[in-house]
């Protein structure tokens, strides 16, 4: 993208990484082909390459998945905590030792940029690890009674937007308060849970306590549909969600659900512009808008709407969209095709309705699925693009004059997974916060996570939390 400094690439080398020309199942500890055979390709989002052909899991692999699953539980939950603790912090370590060849991957199979895949993805996932691998022998003081016992076997269904941190946000307290594990990447980037299974075969996990299962839709619901799996975990789109619900409804399975959101990211008067111009580019350009609890709604206040938007297009002018194996680039590609395809009508829906559309002067790369940096003024809550999750990178800008207007429009959406507030007012952050109906708000920041912080939603945003204490409860008999 257009810039007044010319950067020379500076790509990272993908030598560091060796992709199999397929990948099998990984069942009871070993990798195996699917039942009847079906097979599917990964693409790169960036160049469209076929970067592996991964077996697809249909109902008799999930079968045995959960039975082997099922075998290990009971010597692995009979584990004392301190040991189970051994194997997540042996994961932890390997995890940063391949930490560059995970970034590579991740980068290579979901179109991010390197820089985030390496500086944030990365160490959040070895954090995690750590994190609960320091929780599987004081579960007794966790505050859920003395000697919580585990669910069984949990069934976990992730997304493709961070397909290796949504894994350690599953897998970790899992295995941590001694469940097993039956997880479904999402059929776009099944590559680095393919490559965590292998991990687990490096820190000698007991066969059957991980079983990795590549598929479709129809691999999940059948995951969520086993009569033999006591706990889903889901991350992914509230219509999914709604329809795990309808399957677990009545039965005595354990449910968390992370669903979508269209979070408000609010700009008082007297905030730092330049501070706030940083949050509101991370909350929305970050990892291309694919984020579920992505700041897509910017609500400023009227007296520095001119000021605060001339600044804002300023610095998306700065971005730089490009090969997401380039450490200089800020904007990497949209994961696929069907997606991009979304984010493009619900774009040209925006204007048909009479937002009025912004971009930087943006050259888009022939081949891959690329979407420019995209901002819409003059939106109201009655604007689709202010309505629904678009998951891509564009902005709507609202305005209000009185907190109580900004809390109002801030709460006047179905979902509630996350919020920003920005004032130099500390009285005010605490008092606008407190009427946001958001699992999470963040105050003169925006998209900071740790593992030690609970995560989740309200309403059409899910229920349950992960991460923190909090993310023990849901695989704990409590």
């Amino acid at each position: 993208m257009a810039s007044v400094f010319e950067y020379a690439p500076a790509p990272e080398s993908r030598s560091v990484v060796d992709i199999a020309p397929s990948y099998g199942l990984f069942i009871d500890g070993e990798f195996t082909d699917a039942a009847d055979g079906k097979v599917f390709k990964s693409i790169s989002p960036s160049t469209e390459e076929v970067l592996s052909e991964v077996a697809r899991a249909g109902t008799e692999d999930v079968d045995r998945a959960v039975k082997a699953a099922r075998r290990a539980f009971e010597k692995w939950s009979a584990l004392p905590g301190s040991e189970r603790a051994k194997y997540l912090f042996r994961i932890a370590r390997i995890i940063q030792e391949r930490s560059r060849e995970l970034a590579v991957l991740e980068t290579l199979d979901n179109g991010k940029p390197i820089k985030e895949t390496r500086d944030a993805d990365l160490p959040l996932v070895a954090a995690h690890f750590f994190y609960y691998a320091g929780w599987a022998d004081k579960l007794d003081h966790a505050g859920f009674g003395a000697d919580p016992k585990p669910l069984g076997v949990a069934g976990q269904v992730i997304p493709w937007n961070f397909p290796l941190l949504m894994l350690a946000w599953k897998i970790a307290p899992a295995l941590a308060t001694g469940n097993t594990v039956v997880l479904k990447p999402a059929e776009t980037t099944p590559l680095s849970a393919l490559f965590f299974a292998d991990i687990c075969r490096q820190a000698g996990l007991p066969k059957g306590v991980v079983n990795i299962l590549p598929g479709y839709g129809d691999t999940g619901a059948a995951l969520v549909a086993h009569e033999d799996v006591n706990k889903v975990a889901f991350t992914g789109s509230t219509a999914v969600g709604k329809e795990i619900a309808r399957t677990v409804a009545g039965t005595a399975k354990k449910l968390t659900l992370e669903l979508g959101g269209k979070g408000a990211n609010i700009v008082f008067d007297d905030a730092p512009i330049d501070q706030a111009v940083e949050g509101i580019v991370t909350g929305i350009f970050f990892n291309q808008g694919q984020v579920c609890c992505a700041g897509s709604r910017l609500l400023v206040q009227e007296s520095i709407q001119d000021e605060l938007l001339d600044s804002l297009k300023r610095r998306l002018s700065t971005l730089r969209l490009g090969d997401p194996l380039d450490k200089n680039t800020d904007i990497g590609a949209i994961n696929s095709a069907e997606q991009l395809a979304r984010i493009t009508a619900l774009a040209e829906q925006g204007e048909a309705e009479g937002a009025e559309r912004w971009s930087p002067a943006c050259e888009l790369p022939s081949s891959g699925y690329w979407f420019a940096p995209t901002l819409f003024t003059n939106v109201t809550q009655a604007h689709t693009i202010a309505r629904d999750e678009i998951f891509g990178p564009v902005l709507s800008v609202l305005t209000f004059r009185t907190p109580d207007e900004a809390v109002a429009k801030a709460n006047n959406t179905q979902y509630g997974l996350s919020a920003g507030v920005w004032t130099e007012k500390g009285s005010r952050i605490l008092a606008v916060a407190n009427k946001l109906r958001a699992g999470v708000v963040w105050s003169n920041t925006f998209n900071k996570f740790d593992p030690t912080s609970p995560f989740g939603g309200y309403k059409e945003s899910g229920f349950g939390r992960e991460g923190g204490r909090h993310g023990l409860e849901a695989y704990l008999d409590v």
